[in-house]
């Protein structure tokens, strides 16, 4: 493998880091093997990108969206699936159903980075595109359906960004799901005190109390379902538990858009 430590944006890090470490526990949860082959082969400490309270979300999430995911899979069999912004994950083999087409899709010099991880393979591609600019959009198949996952890429973006992003999916494609993270406003205030997130460069975006507030962004966009990663994390740990009480509004949510 050829990725160095400099080849990895530091916010990427984080899921990789508790992705791998979860990995190697006897009784994981989830199950990411890349990861714990990207994460060792970089070989250095990563434990700061790894407090709790972030490896019980990512946890949370990586099984949310894979349900979520997979349910629309088994609606849409034939459907075209893009990871937008997919960083170094790999959905595919998670969800995979034999018949989907699946794009992995990223700015070009991320890209170029997940190549010297990853090899295209048969219906899972990767190209480079963004996700403020759909010009990308124009080279894919036509498909009945299209799902769009943004996991962990619109809370780094401003309320202008997200409008110009979901403006540019429902412009792009007929018809579609949008699965993504999204993130409190008291996040954005202080994201800088966030376990993980505070031993990176990055600031959080646009913070919103429901999923709701993208509608007005978005007229063709509604919101089929929106639930908070608590609602995985109670289920693990006392920690869990008393967060999904005392951060009942504070945890990031998967929220679930439809056009």
């Amino acid at each position: 493998m050829e990725l160095t430590f400099g080849d990895v944006e530091e916010t990427a890090l984080i899921p990789l880091a508790i992705k791998a470490s979860e990995t190697g526990r006897e009784n994981a949860r989830i199950k990411d093997e890349k990861a714990k082959e990207i994460i060792d082969a970089l070989g250095v400490d990563v434990s700061k990108y790894d407090p709790f309270m972030s490896h019980e979300g990512v946890v949370a999430r990586t099984i949310m969206f894979r349900r979520e995911l997979k349910n629309l899979i088994a609606k849409y069999p034939d459907a075209l699936c893009i990871n937008l912004g997919c960083g170094f994950d790999d959905k595919f083999s998670q969800v995979d159903n034999g018949r989907i087409a699946w794009f992995d899709v990223d700015l070009p010099e991320q890209i170029a980075k997940r190549r010297k991880v990853y090899t295209d393979r048969e219906r899972c591609t990767m190209k480079e595109g963004s996700a403020l600019d759909g010009e990308w959009t124009k080279r894919l198949p036509k498909r009945d359906m299209t799902i769009v996952v943004m996991e962990g890429v619109l809370e780094y973006f401003s309320k202008e960004q997200v409008k110009t992003c979901v403006n540019m999916l429902c412009d792009s494609f007929e018809h579609g799901y949008l699965l993504a993270e999204l993130h409190s406003p008291f996040l954005e205030k202080n994201g800088k005190h966030h376990d993980a997130v505070k031993h990176t460069n990055a600031t959080f975006g646009w913070g919103t109390n429901s999923g709701e507030e993208y509608l007005g962004l978005e007229p063709r966009l509604s919101l089929v379902s929106e639930t908070s990663y608590n609602e995985e994390m109670k289920k693990y740990s006392i920690r869990g538990k008393i967060f999904a009480v005392v951060g009942k509004n504070l945890n990031n949510r998967l929220a679930i858009f439809k056009w």
